[in-house]
């Protein structure tokens, strides 16, 4: 099982999905395409995730890759092979299959409670989870439903959180993969950046932790593995 993961932020944590391929036994190649490493080939890997950045889906000025990115989010998906989007890998995964991005406009962040939608109950991911279920946000754009596209996942504030296109390209705008640990590992990384977007988060971030930390980590896990089980070696 041969899983591409394409980093678009220079602190990137696998978290949740990391566990899921290491269960897996999958053989893993990390590509920094926001330091300029290529993408891969679109027949040199059995699955594909593209996990979330500071940048904005149509950051093309910046971050010429992303095109490329997008297009090759789109070949994988067409040929049946999983695809995993998370942040700005769900919105550049709407790009990918003729969607428009919706940038600044749906601004969350923190853990927040998230409904799956009535198609989600025959879905083999998101089945995986309850009708209601926590993730962690932080995220500033949405986007628009491709044509071709299920949707999957809502919740009162942006009601595009989850969708796949075809048998296995999956978008998340939340960050499923974000257990406890990573969420920590952020506020020591970024206490700016987060003061900025949630004032006085960081001092009730070990309450919130408490509260809605574990369920979240346990809806995560069992989306990382449900989604690793479509993966066909």
């Amino acid at each position: 099982m041969r899983v591409a993961i394409i980093e678009n932020s220079r602190i990137t944590h696998a978290g949740q999905v990391g566990v899921a391929l290491t269960e897996a036994r999958a053989e893993v190649t990390v590509i920094r395409a926001y330091s300029g490493e290529a993408l891969p080939g679109p027949g040199d890997h059995d699955a594909l995730v593209v996990f979330g950045g500071e940048q904005n889906a149509l950051d093309d000025d910046r971050h010429p890759y992303l095109p490329c990115l997008a297009n090759l989010m789109h070949t994988y998906g067409e040929a049946g092979k999983p695809v995993l989007g998370i942040c700005l890998g769900s919105q550049l995964l709407a790009r990918a299959y003729g969607a428009q991005n919706r940038i600044g406009i749906a601004p969350e962040f923190g853990w927040r409670a998230i409904e799956r939608t009535k198609a989600a109950e025959s879905d083999p991911v998101l089945s995986a989870v309850p009708e209601q279920f926590w993730s962690f946000q932080w995220h500033d754009d949405t986007f628009d439903l491709p044509a071709s596209a299920v949707h999957l996942a809502e919740n009162a504030d942006v009601r595009h959180q989850a969708f796949r296109v075809g048998r296995a390209a999956y978008g998340f705008q939340f960050h499923f993969e974000a257990s406890r640990a990573v969420v920590a590992n952020w506020s020591r990384e970024f206490p700016d950046m987060i003061e900025r977007k949630e004032p006085g988060w960081l001092t009730r971030h070990p309450e919130l932790a408490e509260r809605h930390g574990a369920l979240s980590d346990e809806a995560g896990l069992a989306l990382a593995r449900a989604w690793v089980r479509l993966i066909n070696p």
